[in-house]
Order: C-alpha cells, then sequence, then structure tokens
C-alpha cells in the first residue's frame, strides 16, 4: 500500500502548537490574506550569483533579463550567459539597491523571472507520477512566511523529494526571496501547483496511499516509522496547522521527539527533521 504522510503543524482546535513560527515581517498569519502560490505570473527578482547560476543551469526558460553590476567580473557566469544567448543589462550598485532594497545581499546580480512557469499542474503532474517505495513529495498548505517556503522546498531537494506541491491560493507565493532561501532549489526540485489540499490529498488515497499526521501528541515516533512507500508529507500554516477537514483524512498520528524543556519547532525546521528521518529509510534517494 503505498503511503501518503501528512505533517501537521497543529489542529485549528488543538490548544497548543506543536510546530511554530513567526510571521516575516511585514505579513500576517492569518489565512484570510489572499496569496497565491502562481505569483499572478507576474514577473519576481531572483538575485545573488549562486541562485542566478541555478536557474541559468536548470530552468533557463524562467529567466527574462539579467542585470549586472560593473563591478562583477565572473567569468564562470558570463559564460553561461552568453551560452544562452542572455545579454545582461548594465546597473550601478546603488540601482540596484532602488530595484530589489538596499539591505538585499544582491551581488551585483539580478535577473527577472517568471515564476509560474516553474509552476507544473498538479493534474499534468499526477499523470506521470509513477510512485515507488522511494517516492517523497512535500505539500505546503497555506504558508505565509516566504522564508519558510524556501527553507522547506531546500529541505526537500536535499532529502530526495520528487516534487514540492503548492496551493494556489492562500499561499505565500514563489519570490525572489523564497528563491534566494531555497539556495536555488526551486529550480531543481519540481514545484507542482495544486487547486485545493483535500481534493489532491484524495487523488493520491485513491491510488492507495495511506494518511499519517505529525501531531505533537502523536501515538507513533517518526523513528520507528519504517517509511515503506511512498510518502507524501504535508506542511501546515504557521499559525493555523492543519486544517481540520484535511486533520480528518489522517490515519495515524506521528510524533517528533523532542526534549521537554522545549515546546515546539518552526515549520521549517519540523519538515526537515521528517524528511531526514525518511531518507534514512530510503539512501538510494538521496
Amino acid at each position: 500500500m503505498n503511503l501518503l504522510i501528512l505533517l501537521i503543524m497543529r489542529s485549528r482546535h488543538s490548544s497548543h502548537s506543536a510546530y511554530s513560527t513567526r510571521p516575516a515581517r511585514g505579513q500576517h498569519s492569518s489565512r484570510a490574506q489572499q496569496y497565491s502560490a502562481h505569483g499572478s505570473r507576474e514577473k519576481i527578482y531572483i538575485y545573488g550569483k549562486h541562485a542566478l547560476m541555478e536557474a541559468l543551469a536548470n530552468a533557463p526558460h524562467t529567466v527574462r533579463k539579467v542585470f549586472l553590476s560593473p563591478e562583477v567580473d565572473d567569468a564562470e557566469l558570463r559564460a553561461l550567459l552568453k551560452k544562452l544567448n542572455l545579454t545582461p543589462g548594465v546597473l550601478k550598485t546603488r540601482e540596484m539597491d532602488h530595484m530589489v532594497g538596499r539591505e538585499t545581499a544582491h551581488q551585483g546580480v539580478i535577473a527577472v523571472t517568471d515564476p509560474g512557469s516553474l509552476l507544473l499542474d498538479f493534474k499534468e503532474f499526477l499523470a506521470g507520477l509513477r510512485p515507488t517505495e522511494s517516492t517523497m513529495l512535500v505539500l505546503l498548505d497555506e504558508l505565509t512566511d516566504p522564508h519558510n517556503v524556501g527553507a522547506i522546498i531546500r529541505s526537500a531537494a536535499a532529502f530526495g523529494a520528487a516534487g514540492v506541491l503548492l496551493p494556489v491560493h492562500n499561499q505565500a507565493p514563489i519570490t525572489g526571496t523564497v528563491v534566494k532561501t531555497s539556495a536555488g532549489m526551486a529550480f531543481r526540485v519540481q514545484l507542482v501547483s495544486i487547486g485545493n489540499v483535500n481534493q489532491a490529498v484524495d487523488a493520491l488515497a485513491k491510488i492507495g496511499f495511506r494518511t499519517y499526521g505529525l501531531v505533537m501528541n502523536g501515538s507513533q515516533n517518526i523513528a520507528d516509522e519504517k517509511f515503506d512507500a511512498p510518502a507524501l508529507f504535508i506542511v501546515g500554516n504557521e499559525g493555523d496547522g492543519i486544517r481540520q477537514k484535511t486533520m480528518e483524512r489522517c490515519d495515524v498520528g506521528l510524533r517528533i521527539p523532542m526534549n521537554a524543556r522545549t515546546e515546539s519547532l518552526n515549520a521549517s525546521v519540523s519538515a526537515s527533521v521528517v524528511l531526514y528521518q525518511w531518507s534514512v529509510r530510503h539512501p538510494n534517494a538521496l
């Protein structure tokens, strides 16, 4: 039987959060705030040499324009741009600061990208899915902190995920911050757009996936779980956690063992712990 694992921050009706995080500055944790994982298919800026190199090497179709400061003299980067027939524009450092913010560590390298072109539709993804015991997916259920989103994408790539699923609504979109925090892994792991979390879970259940929930008081220690079938981990909203209807789809509660003096872990750290534990059972996925 295939395995669907649900990474749950907390139930809407629970009084304590097993995994919490502080929203990014200027954001609210309320689900009422409307986010779109597609970024409305508008251009976004990515910055820094590493992020741009990852985009050019793994998803060059997403790059629309590149800007370099006169001080950037990187033979490797310029050779790759030439190979892809991309002529970089020249901007002074202060002009770049104006584009992405003075506090942004852009390193004199900025690119305009189309985040929507990174996302594959869930139905198309599902049609091509041939899960094995070493197949693992991560689903982000309405996370609002782009740093959490980027960090989880990075962990998903590090521990062998075949894809990261993102809802269309109420989800922090793919932005420059997400790409930068992911260390460019947003261009390496497949990102998948889903219209409804529960429908996605149901679709996977119909082909044999079993649902597990990671909760603070879960009956099953993650270290004792065999993970002997394809796995999907769902990470819930930082403040509200997984919605009740999705909670009802869980078959078994899983928990992360922690020292009693520590009440919680944030979303990205929790995801990393679980994904690592899964990878221990599936070293061939690394």
